[in-house]
């Protein structure tokens, strides 16, 4: 039989089934939306640097990932939270 190119016997949804699951930071919250006002629920879904987390890092669903990004798109149009991470 042919090891596999990676060297893992095991196959690629084995590995994925291994993997923990992902949590939800809306839900872990208790919040069902997300708000531009409630910045520091958002602060979590921002990076050191400035940048929005992506899908994979927060473990939301797709709409809730849109609602968060429009969210502290908001939120930085009205000052509540900064465009760029300070140095």
């Amino acid at each position: 039989m042919p090891a596999s190119r990676s060297g893992s016997p095991r196959s690629a949804s084995a590995r994925r089934a291994a993997a923990r699951p992902r949590r939800n930071l809306l839900h872990a919250a208790g919040r069902e939306t997300a708000t531009y006002r409630d910045v520091d629920l958002l602060r979590t879904f921002i990076s050191d640097r400035g940048k929005i987390r992506s899908r994979r890092l927060t473990g939301l669903t797709p709409q809730q990932q849109r609602q968060v990004t429009r969210a502290i798109k908001t939120a930085r149009e009205m000052a509540l939270l900064p465009y760029a991470a300070r140095r």
